[in-house]
């Protein structure tokens, strides 16, 4: 059993959703986030990241969260954001080159995240869910949903399917990244409860994207239970904002990987040490070569490129982890041939999200490096790891589009 829950949401009049929308706090610059607010009283980029109004060596400093709160309150003076006038679902709709994804913005429960009916599949860094902590804490707010998904459920799929055939969309545009996004308030008290008993009968969620603000949410449920001693559970702090998409929408993207040098071999060495786990082959074209299946891989090397294939015996296809193309890459060379024995440490290894492409592989590997193009991950993989209990290696999952920050606001204490 799964909880989603209607809620009251924060969030800009039609007027304004365009410009008050902002892509995610934590996929930008603080010179970024600048430019993105420039000249732009209404961007939202001035509630999440308010360092823009501070300064970049104050991004974790007491003033720019409470700069981030008062900006929220300036927004909801100025009208920038209006509280809807009760619990709604809200259908929340994505197309990027031409692909569709539609989700459910509703509320999910803290104590099933705790419990694990809210399923996880990466690690978190503490400074980054202090920051959040800090931020969604002294705004009263969370600011920005989490990214959830679940197992196809017909009854949930319908009642989206049928609201959106007979209602017209309250927010329609297209972003400056050229992702559109619809949006429906499901305000029909039978539709809810519909919605709501469709998740109930959904055995468990998992946390696609945003770990950190799902961890720093529980944490500042943690905190305002210790204030509120006599808490019935039914308070807004209680829950998390999120939207939830079934799984056969989501869109997952390769991640992939570039190593700055050779680890002292030549590149002729350096072949023939990947070769001995590897079937190596040079690509038959000029310009970069993606895999087409699972346990290959691009490999650019020295300007050139070439297709490698993981031998048989070198990895375990049953182990939800050992069988990922990361592990593999990790366990047959990243480690052993070029000494990258901790990426989530090392200074020599970078992570490139498919959305760049592959010609940045081939810039960053540049003449002294090695790049790698993977296989994406799939929502299965990703499933099979979340439900054993298992944690995904650092950089397995990029998902595209990413969620619209502030077409909706979670007040958690009103």
């Amino acid at each position: 059993m799964s909880t989603i829950r209607p809620f009251a949401a924060l969030r800009p009049p039609k007027q304004y959703a365009e410009q008050v929308s902002s892509l995610p706090y934590d996929v930008m610059s603080h010179e970024e986030a600048c430019r993105m607010a420039a000249g732009n009283v209404s961007s939202f980029l001035h509630i999440c990241r308010a360092d823009i109004d501070t300064s970049e060596e104050a991004i974790h400093d007491e003033m720019t969260y409470m700069k981030s709160r008062d900006n929220l309150q300036e927004f909801i003076r100025r009208g920038f954001l209006v509280r809807d006038p009760m619990p709604c679902y809200y259908i929340y709709r994505q197309i990027m080159w031409g692909r569709v994804q539609t989700g459910i913005v509703g509320c999910a429960s803290v104590d099933e995240y705790l419990n694990g009916t809210i399923k996880k599949h990466e690690l978190t860094r503490k400074e980054k869910e202090l920051d959040r902590i800090n931020h969604f804490d002294v705004c009263s707010a969370q600011t920005e949903p989490v990214f959830l998904a679940y197992r196809k459920h017909e009854g949930i799929s319908s009642a989206v399917r049928e609201w959106i055939k007979f209602h017209k969309p309250e927010y329609d545009f297209t972003s400056e990244d050229g992702v559109t996004h619809i949006l429906w308030p499901v305000d029909d008290p039978a539709v809810i409860d519909s919605i709501r008993r469709g998740f109930e009968e959904v055995p468990a969620l998992y946390i696609a994207d945003g770990h950190h603000r799902t961890a720093s949410s529980a944490a500042v449920s943690a905190r305002r239970r210790e204030k509120h001693r006599g808490y019935t559970g039914n308070e807004e702090f209680n829950y998390l904002m999120a939207v939830t998409f079934c799984d056969e929408d989501l869109f997952i993207m390769d991640y992939n990987r570039v190593v700055a040098d050779l680890n002292g071999h030549s590149c002729e060495d350096f072949i023939r040490l990947v070769g001995e786990n590897f079937e190596v082959v040079p690509a038959d074209k000029a310009g970069p070569v993606s895999p087409r299946a699972k346990h290959s891989f691009g490999m650019c090397l020295c300007g050139r490129w070439y297709m490698i294939s993981a031998k048989p015996g070198t990895f375990d296809e049953q182990h939800p982890i050992h069988s990922l193309d990361c592990s593999i890459l990790q366990q047959n060379l990243l480690a052993p041939v070029l000494g990258i024995e901790d990426p989530r440490t090392s200074p020599r290894i970078d992570f490139v999200g498919g959305i760049r492409g592959l010609h940045e592989l081939e810039v960053r590997a540049g003449e002294k490096g090695v790049a790698f193009a993977l296989y994406p991950v799939s929502m299965a993989d990703l499933f099979r790891v979340a439900d054993s209990g298992e944690i995904m290696p650092p950089k397995s999952t990029w998902f595209e589009p990413k969620l619209r920050s502030g077409l909706f606001v979670h007040e958690i204490e009103q």
